[in-house]
Formats: C-alpha cells, sequence, structure tokens
C-alpha cells in the first residue's frame, strides 16, 4: 500500500509550475541551512553535516535545470550556484557557520526574484526551466 504522505507530496509537485517548484527549492535549502547553523552552534555535528548534504544536493538541483541557452542568465545562476556549492562544502568541512551567514542572504534574495517572476503572468515567463519537475524530488 503507498505511503499517503508521499502520495500527497508528488501530487502537490505535479500541480506546481516549474518557477513554483525553484521556490520550493530554494525554501527548502534556506530551511536545511539554517538547520545547519543551528547544528553546528550546539556541536551536532552529524546533524549539521545532514543538513548541509541536503543543501548542497537542492543547489544541485537548481543548478542541474538552468536551461544554459538562455545565455548570461543562466550563466550567472550557474556561476552563483557554485559559489553557494562551494561555501556549503567548505561550511561542511570545517563546521563554519559564518560561511553559511554569508550566502544565505543571496540564496534568499534569489528566491524573492523567483517568486516575483511566479507572479507574473505564464505568458510573460519566457526563461526555459529545463526539467525543473524532475528535480522537484530533491525537495522532498
Amino acid at each position: 500500500m503507498p505511503n499517503p504522505y508521499i502520495s500527497y507530496k508528488q501530487q502537490a509537485v505535479s500541480t506546481m509550475t516549474p518557477i513554483e517548484i525553484v521556490v520550493k527549492i530554494y525554501d527548502e535549502c534556506e530551511r536545511q541551512l539554517n538547520r545547519a547553523v543551528y547544528f553546528i552552534n550546539v556541536k551536532d555535528i552529524e546533524k549539521a553535516h545532514a543538513a548541509l548534504d541536503k543543501s548542497g544536493e537542492l543547489i544541485n538541483a537548481l543548478r542541474s535545470v538552468l536551461d544554459m541557452s538562455v545565455g548570461e542568465i543562466s550563466e550567472n545562476l550557474d556561476a552563483l550556484y557554485e559559489y553557494f556549492f562551494r561555501r556549503i562544502v567548505h561550511a561542511d568541512m570545517r563546521k563554519d557557520a559564518d560561511a553559511i551567514l554569508k550566502i544565505l542572504p543571496l540564496i534568499g534574495e534569489l528566491k524573492d526574484a523567483f517568486v516575483q517572476i511566479s507572479k507574473l503572468p505564464k505568458h510573460a515567463v519566457g526563461v526555459g526551466m529545463g526539467s525543473v519537475s524532475a528535480s522537484a524530488a530533491a525537495v522532498g
């Protein structure tokens, strides 16, 4: 018998637009990074590592759905995602909460930008999102 919670989450994701999925991934990334800061501060290294590992997966999910044919926008996002990933790895290796706190505002700003994009009429959003729905599994 299928798990009703998993079925619910799959249904919720399948009805989301690609931009809504990206916002959801940013939300979860922020949540995991905040958890990592907390766990680093209370010296729970195992949980800090798990949260940072999940954060890295989420950043890679965002990176994997970039439509590089769009040009400069995608290239700039790719460079930011690479930077975020490097900072997450650094934070994980050194259990450095400050490294996380430096990227959290940037991630929040990007999320806010995608929230604004999600409010535009669907025909006005011309940026390709690749296979965002395939990466939505990273949110769960």
